[in-house]
């Protein structure tokens, strides 16, 4: 006790040098209570969302991955190392998506919420239907002529193997996009708000009967109404019609720009119609059986399916699952959502990473000037000290004064400082997030510039098609997409940034502080001896 007592009253009768100390003391405290708020801020934003967030997940060949594991052989025909085409080719063109029967058997996995699935398929119009579009059929015939099977003068190869996949059998041209969903839960656009019904109502859900759905802009154009049919054909074979009972129109808010794909030169996103899929599966069974020739073309539909789970802990568990129940390594599970949630983050992450910088330097400069000043401190009271142990005190209570009197002053600096830290974190969190996204934009912005286009497009240049799944990385410019990830859904403020955890760590700071100064202290009262103290007092 008496210890606690002395060291409280040479803080109180050397004021100057205990103010000195407690203002580096509070500046170093406020400044590292910031820098902790700053990564709390970001670890709350994270933790929040991901408890709040569904998340959805979709199974695609990882085309990647099997080509790093491609090896060219040792030697060719030649005599010579290279690449074997051969087997390059044999491959990939048996590569094949998942059939549905796949899919919805790794739909009972106990992690999965839901399960839905989409079709898309290509038609042509008819006399009582046609397509929505800015283009000229001069254009239309330039197009076709650029793009034999595929884009830019390139054939896609034959993929025999691509049984109900991303390309299996679709047509090289189409006036129409038919979607076909297979419960309402697929329907994203309408889940999310971005599309509703203005006349009429959706389909059954699930329902085999030829009914659809189609923009406001398509029946504008043809002066259809809700109850009237409409009659799509087979793109390969006039003759193959189907009529399709309208039994609402909708509206959408997404961007009706014209966009041109690889699987015909119309995608004008006002030429979608909506219809079940097990009503788009009727149409594409009775277009085989219509077209049992080798030289026939029956109407064929890519599939994309999704998975849905309660929280991201059942997304991580599901591909565990997946691989258990027999999907191979030459197929990757992944997450538009957490992509989309990790590309959120940017900014905050970015801020959080300076933040850990800038409280490691604030620690390191404050700790050296600490110990500097505890160093001035112990010489300038040599001779008390040497009283205090000439008394009969040990150096031990002597020493424990010295790190009390660091003590208090730090306590007393962490306590303010951590409130001024707990008032400024949200808005000094706010206010240097905000500058840190304006910096990530203006950086994306000046990308799309120096690449001339927006950052809506893949690594060809042309839109991705309707529904087809993304290719994080590998396939058709999936790096591309990520650059030009845009700002619009970065996370640009935070709610709270103190917390008990942050306290937690501010006093683990002052203690740290303390026992770096006090170290000094320590050693130089355990290495004086009284009587030279004495001997050589000036």
């Amino acid at each position: 006790m008496y210890v606690i007592k002395n060291a409280l009253k040479c803080i109180s009768r050397a004021k100057g040098r205990s103010v000195l100390i407690g203002i580096i003391a509070l500046v170093i405290a406020t400044s590292a209570c910031l820098g902790l708020s700053i990564r709390q801020a970001a670890e709350n934003a994270k933790q929040t969302t991901l408890e709040s967030m569904s998340v959805t997940a979709q199974i695609s060949f990882d085309r990647q991955s099997v080509m790093q594991n491609l090896q060219p052989p040792q030697e060719n025909e030649d005599g010579k190392n290279g690449f074997d085409r051969d087997k390059f080719s044999e491959i990939m063109g048996g590569t094949s998506a998942l059939s549905l029967e796949e899919y919805e058997k790794y739909a009972k996995a106990d992690t999965v919420y839901d399960f839905y699935y989409t079709q898309t398929a290509y038609f042509n119009g008819s006399d009582n239907l046609e397509a929505v579009t800015d283009e000229t059929e001069e254009d239309d015939d330039n197009t076709q002529n650029q793009m034999p099977g595929g884009f830019g003068g390139f054939q896609m190869p034959d993929r025999g193997g691509m049984k109900g996949g991303m390309m299996s059998g679709l047509s090289a041209d189409g006036d129409f996009t038919v979607i076909g969903y297979s419960s309402d839960s697929a329907m994203s656009d309408f889940v999310n708000n971005t599309s509703s019904i203005t006349s009429g109502t959706v389909f059954k859900e699930g329902t085999e009967t030829l009914d659809c759905i189609i923009s406001e802009e398509l029946a504008t154009f043809n002066s259809i109404s809700v109850g009237d049919s409409i009659t799509v054909t087979n793109s390969a074979n006039d003759d193959e019609t189907y009529n399709l009972l309208v039994v609402g129109i909708y509206t959408s808010t997404e961007n009706n720009d014209f966009t041109m794909s690889m699987f015909g030169s119309n995608q004008d996103p006002a030429n979608k119609i909506y219809m079940s899929a097990n009503a788009l599966q009727k149409i594409i069974d009775a277009s085989e059986d219509i077209n049992t020739d080798d030289e026939s073309s029956p109407i064929k539909a890519s599939l994309s399916a999704t998975y849905s789970f309660a929280d991201v802990d059942s997304y991580y568990q599901f591909e565990e699952d997946v691989r258990s129940l027999g999907l191979d390594d030459s197929y990757t599970v992944s997450s538009a959502d957490l992509t989309s949630f990790e590309n959120s983050l940017t900014p905050l992450n970015t801020l959080s990473s300076m933040a850990g910088w800038f409280l490691l330097v604030i620690l390191i400069i404050g700790a050296v000037i600490l110990v500097v000043l505890n160093i001035f401190n112990v010489r300038e009271r040599k001779y008390e000290i040497g009283v205090l142990t000439a008394m009969g005190m040990k150096k031990g209570k002597v020493a424990l004064q010295f790190v009390c009197e660091i003590l208090v002053i730090t306590m007393i600096a962490v306590i303010i400082g951590a409130g001024i830290g707990a008032v400024s974190s949200v808005p000094v969190t706010n206010a240097l997030l905000e500058n840190q996204t304006q910096s990530q934009s203006e950086s994306i912005q000046q990308l799309e510039n120096n690449f001339g286009r927006p950052g809506n497009m893949n690594g060809s240049g042309l839109q991705t098609p309707p529904d087809m799944p993304q290719n994080d990385g590998g396939g058709f410019g999936g790096k591309i997409e990520q650059m030009f990830s845009g700002a619009s859904d970065y996370i640009t403020e935070v709610d709270s940034a103190m917390n008990l955890t942050v306290v937690f760590q501010m006093l683990l700071i002052g203690l740290g502080l303390t026992l770096v100064a006090s170290g000094v202290s320590v050693m130089f009262v355990m290495r004086y001896d009284p009587l030279k103290i004495f001997a050589n007092r000036d």
